[in-house]
C-alpha cells in the first residue's frame, strides 16, 4: 500500500513540473508577444491609417520572426 502512495505521489510531481515549465514557456511567449507590440507602437506611435497598417505590419512581422503566434 505505501508502494501505491509512493507511486501516486511521484507521478503527481512529475505532473506538476509538467504543467509549471508549459506555463512558464507560455509566459515567455506572452512577454515576447507584449515586446514586439511596444517596439511597433514606438516605430509608428500616430494614429492615421497609414501608421496603424505600418504599425500591425511590423507586428506581424516581429511575431513571424520569432515563431509566435499571430494576435487577433
Amino acid at each position: 500500500m505505501i508502494r501505491i502512495a509512493v507511486v501516486f505521489a511521484a507521478f503527481l510531481a512529475a505532473s506538476s513540473a509538467q504543467a509549471s515549465q508549459q506555463g512558464t514557456q507560455m509566459m515567455k511567449n506572452w512577454k515576447a508577444a507584449d515586446l514586439c507590440a511596444k517596439k511597433a507602437q514606438q516605430a509608428f506611435p500616430n494614429y492615421t491609417a497609414e501608421n496603424n497598417a505600418k504599425r500591425d505590419a511590423a507586428l506581424k512581422q516581429c511575431l513571424e520572426q520569432q515563431n509566435l503566434p499571430p494576435r487577433q
